[in-house]
């Protein structure tokens, strides 16, 4: 093992780092400090002495990722990031907490150079670490499968320090598991236990054995007790034998439990649930900073030697890392031009040119349900973007989100006869674990370009929603199918049949939710999807056949339906009011579209002028400008319709006061889809009858 180079610079940085998250907790009145003071070590070794990182250079390819599962303990990597000169400084430390400052309660990505990830919920970093993990390995698999392992610039490390809290979240325990079912050695995960939470001592609730919980789980297991001789003794030499080893076992993820006393060294608040998530106190932090050498009537002190020491370290630690990785890059774009570009253009964020052209066309008079119209679109771009990998929760022939003739994404002794793999394939499975499926999404979409996809039913979103809520709370392009999408699905009864998913998914901020109307529709839609990388999108599709309309090319026109490339702005004219007046507007989604369409035909008879607007997203369409949203739902006509088989709560805003919803409030009921729709009037004869009413309310 390399021999770790310890100075007692380096332990009084440490204890810098200590006293500056209890003072910036103080400062703010609020927070948690006694995490962050008990972890300085760990984190200090690690930026400090074992991560390969630039501060300078956050972006750069050869890093070794660190994600703060423990969010709420931010000051652990706020401090070191200071320390090594990554960009914030003591005024940042200062405004811990506050508005417009670059230290939020909880790290977030985007928002501080260094945080890799948004950590705030328990069990959502660990977990979207594996995602990291996988990232990894297929971009290894993508750019330089050939390369021994440890000699290619893609490889390196994902380090994580999690907390109890994160190994008590059921997230976490999903994606743990698929973390040893992959053998994802690149993974390494320090957990401290540290026994306390915010009710105190954990024995209250969490008894576990998490040592042979993991070694069930397939992972290489450590174990670093800092209490084991009756005084508490900050080991650092060991921990860094032990990450050694962690690192040396490529074929397992490792987790190094780590036995700690948080809120160490304060005389008073040590190993209290008192310290874990509040400020010490005055007389505490007096008292801690006599116990370490500081002076108690200074706060947020720092010599300059140890930030000359800290950042100079960094630096140059860097810059060896650099010069040697360079070579090692330099060498493989060299010999790889066609992988190069391929890296550049994912670096780039683009798509390959004339991408359109690959889409399957599907001829109308058809009936095709729109999740086996995903499945060909799938396939389809796949040929073409090596980047699109995905898979389902156990559902890829529900979901259809199996790329046909590519290999698994799993070890080659866990292949099936139903499915081949190897390390580096293509297809993911993530078993009945949809949290850590969303999660791992998520990591996997940080991690760099590559573009993931994960499928479940559409009910089972609520499995998915906080792993959601995150990506679009990072703006970051995960793309999530759902299928089954209403109570069409039939006879598995109200358990599995959807009603308040879309507008409880559309409540989220950031999230694009896309439903299209029919097979060419979710063609563009998946188009579309690609194209974004702002924020996440998912895609609700039918299990039921649905009509393929015959289109045009261009906008509706008397009979002539619009053509399905206007599905990009979110919702457009489908058909157009025989006279081009229309008296009434039908909004419909997905499967309903058809529904709008024959109540279209039925008022026309009736003399009654009705456009359809296909609308197979909300939020693409308020992205639109007003004068084309104006064209789509002109306000002069108010008589409106929406139609959707479910909660017509996201529709209130459309419908105005004369507007009429045709959709389901309550739970559905096991039988056919048919019968489904029928009693629950989604029919055209509802819909008609709901024009009607509209029209008659003026």
């Amino acid at each position: 093992m390399a021999t770790l180079h310890w100075d007692p610079i380096d332990d009084r940085a440490v204890d810098t780092a200590r006293m500056l998250a209890a003072d910036a907790v103080e400062k703010v009145g609020n927070g948690h400090p006694g995490t962050a003071m008990s972890l300085a070590p760990v984190a200090y070794l690690l930026y400090q002495k074992i991560m390969r990182r630039d501060p300078a250079d956050h972006g750069w390819l050869g890093r070794d990722r660190f994600i703060l599962s423990a969010g709420h303990s931010s000051l652990t990597q706020y401090v070191q990031l200071y320390l090594a000169g990554d960009g914030l400084e003591l005024a940042d430390l200062q405004a811990l907490r506050t508005w417009g400052s670059k230290t939020p309660g909880h790290p977030e990505y985007g928002h501080t150079d260094g945080v890799e990830i948004t950590t705030g919920p328990l069990g959502q970093g660990l977990a979207s670490a594996v995602g990291f993990a996988y990232a990894a390995r297929y971009e290894r698999g993508l750019f330089d499968p050939e390369t021994a392992a440890g000699e290619s610039p893609f490889d390196h490390h994902v380090y994580v320090i999690a907390s109890d809290g994160d190994l008590q979240e059921g997230v976490t325990a999903e994606a743990s598991s698929l973390a040893g079912h992959q053998q994802l050695g690149n993974l390494v995960v320090v957990y401290d236990s540290n026994q306390i939470s915010i009710e105190d001592d954990t024995d209250i609730a969490f008894t576990e054995d998490v040592a042979k919980r993991y070694e069930a789980y397939g992972w290489h297991v450590q174990t670093v007790d800092w209490k084991k001789s009756g005084d508490y003794v900050e080991d650092v030499s060991e921990l860094n034998d032990a990450f050694d080893a962690a690192k040396a076992e490529t074929g397992k993820p490792s987790i190094i439990i780590l036995k700690t006393i948080i809120g160490w060294p304060a005389p008073n608040k040590q190993n209290t649930g008192k310290i874990h998530g509040s400020a010490l106190g005055a007389d505490e932090l007096a008292a801690t900073k006599e116990v370490l050498g500081f002076d108690p009537e200074q706060t947020f002190v720092v010599a300059d030697e140890i930030l000359e020491h800290t950042r100079g370290n960094a630096r140059d630690r860097a810059a060896e890392a650099k010069e040697t990785w360079q070579q090692a890059f330099d060498a493989w774009a060299a010999a790889n031009p066609e992988r190069k570009a391929l890296l550049d253009r994912l670096e780039a964020g683009e798509l390959p040119g004339a991408l359109e052209d690959a889409l399957p066309v599907f001829e109308p008079g058809k009936d095709v349900s729109t999740r086996a119209a995903s499945g060909k679109v799938i396939n389809a771009l796949a040929a073409r973007l090596p980047e699109l990998w995905g898979g389902s929760a156990d559902l890829a022939e529900s979901n259809l989100t199996t790329i046909n003739d590519a290999e698994s994404f799993i070890p080659a002794e866990h292949s099936t006869h139903e499915f081949s793999g190897n390390a580096f394939g293509r297809v993911l499975h993530f078993g009945i674990r949809e949290h850590a499926m969303a999660a791992i999404v998520n990591g996997i979409v940080l991690h760099g370009k590559t573009r993931a996809f994960g499928g479940t039913f559409l009910i089972f979103s609520d499995y998915m929603r906080p792993a959601v809520r995150l990506a679009a709370l990072m703006g970051i392009p995960s793309i999530y199918v759902w299928t089954h999408d209403s109570v069409a699905l039939g006879e598995d009864g109200p358990t599995h049949q959807p009603i308040e998913q879309l507008s409880s998914l559309r409540a989220i901020p950031g999230l694009s939710v896309v439903r299209p109307a029919d097979a060419n529709e979710t063609a563009y839609a998946w188009l579309e999807i690609l194209k974004r990388r702002g924020g996440p999108a998912g895609i609700a599709l039918t299990r039921q056949n649905i009509p393929v309309f015959e289109r045009g090319e261009g906008a509706a026109s008397g009979d002539t339906l619009a053509s399905a490339a206007n599905a990009a702005k979110g919702a457009y004219v489908l058909a157009e009011a025989a006279s081009g007046e229309p008296e009434v507007i039908l909004l419909a989604t997905g499967s309903e579209v058809q529904v709008a369409l024959a109540a279209r035909e039925q008022l026309a008879a009736d003399g009654v002028q009705a456009r359809v607007v296909s609308v197979p997203s909300l939020e693409w369409f308020e992205e639109q400008d007003q004068a084309y949203r104006e064209s789509v739902l002109p306000a002069s006509v108010t008589a409106r319709v929406s139609v959707e088989a479910g909660l017509a709560l996201t529709w209130q805003r459309y419908l105005g006061t004369r507007g009429r919803a045709v959709s389901i409030e309550h739970f559905g009921a096991s039988a056919d889809y048919k019968t489904l729709f029928r009693e629950f009037g989604i029919t055209a004869e509802a819909v008609v009858a709901a024009a009607k009413e509209s029209l008659a309310s003026a």
